[in-house]
């Protein structure tokens, strides 16, 4: 399936200011922003990033690697989980300087999983093990340390989505969800086909089936509603990856991982809380938007945007897609997070590591 093959090439790096001409009178001076290469002291790819704040910054990828940072990214630490050697960390949850979740794919069943550490990362314990054998676990997010949400592909037009209010115990939420399409799916690119907003909201990314789809709950998970957006939906495409700066305007981002199909990355924005969507001017990048995030994090009203499309490139937009300005040489990396605008981090191929700073 080429849901998950996703492929993974060499990065340029390197650390650029640039200063672009003010282009509406809203909006004064755009700068292009300061990337600064770190050392993750991993050679792993690393797939998702989750920044606590300015300073602390989980990070997790292939071979049962993590990886932490508590000076802002001066000195990052890497380690594998013990038993997890062969796993994939496709999703990490940073909650403070000692406690982070970490869900991993495989390929058995019994390879999804959802760890967590209380010590920094010196112990780790296991919450979930899958026994559900068509279950794909893409992604998972958190409302508060405690409160969170898992989400899986759908087996049987359902989805076994999981739910914790203990932060120990995930309990089957599927008869919360709404129905599957046939073939639908999410993808596991970064970490972000799931994303919450406040103490109730949160949105999934869906892609796989005729059409993509985002699906919306207002009460932690109780009830949920499906609503269709205009990204490109097939075996090996929809939606990727979801972000809200408050709980009525978010952005999608989706594409094609198949590489005859290179030029439908595109990103759409909600301002209904995701009921209805329009596509933005087609952001500069190729193949599948992998992961993206608000500059200022949610509910701060910023309009500004990070995307990256793995080996398609990376972008940003001042005003929530209207106007687009390329990373240049910035590629290879499968996910970006901000703890402010001058604090976000890119993660990718060969355990690369970029600071984000506007």
């Amino acid at each position: 399936m080429l849901k998950h093959s996703l492929v993974v090439f060499p990065i340029a790096a390197f650390v650029l200011a640039l200063a672009f001409p003010s282009f509406a009178e809203n909006h004064g001076t755009i700068h292009q922003p300061i990337l600064t290469p770190q050392n993750s002291n991993t050679t792993q790819g690393l797939i998702a990033v989750s920044p606590v704040n300015s300073r602390v910054v989980w990070a997790s990828g292939r071979g049962g690697t993590f990886a932490l940072t508590t000076d802002g990214g001066a000195t990052w630490k890497a380690a594998v989980v013990p038993g997890a050697e062969t796993l994939q960390f496709r999703d990490v949850q940073g909650v403070s300087e000692k406690v982070a979740y970490l869900q991993s794919i495989g390929d058995n069943p019994t390879d999804f999983r959802i760890y967590k550490t209380t010590d920094g990362g010196a112990t780790w314990t296991m919450q979930f093990q899958n026994q559900n054998s068509g279950a794909f676990y893409d992604c998972f997010a958190f409302w508060t340390p405690k409160r969170g949400i898992s989400h899986s592909d759908s087996v049987n037009g359902v989805f076994p989505d999981l739910r914790t209010t203990d932060g120990m115990t995930w309990q089957d939420n599927s008869g919360n969800m709404p129905p599957a399409l046939p073939g639908e799916f999410s993808f596991a690119a970064s970490g972000t086909c799931v994303t919450t907003q406040g103490a109730q909201n949160a949105w999934i990314a869906t892609g796989g089936a005729t059409v993509a789809r985002i699906l919306a709950t207002r009460d932690q998970g109780d009830t949920w509603n499906a609503y269709d957006t205009p990204l490109l939906s097939s075996p090996s495409a929809g939606g990727f990856t979801v972000a809200f700066r408050d709980p009525w305007h978010g952005i999608v981002g989706g594409g094609d991982l198949d590489p005859s199909d290179p030029n439908n990355a595109r990103t759409a924005i909600s301002n209904d809380g995701g009921q209805t969507w329009a596509l933005t001017n087609p952001p500069p990048v190729t193949g599948a938007i992998f992961g993206l995030s608000y500059l200022h994090g949610a509910g701060d009203g910023s309009r500004a945007v990070v995307v990256t499309a793995n080996a398609g490139g990376a972008a940003w937009t001042p005003d929530e897609g209207n106007t687009w300005f390329p990373l240049p040489g910035v590629t290879g990396f499968w996910a970006v997070a901000f703890a402010s605008p001058k604090a976000g981090w890119l993660v990718g191929v060969n355990g690369t590591i970029l600071k984000v700073s506007f």
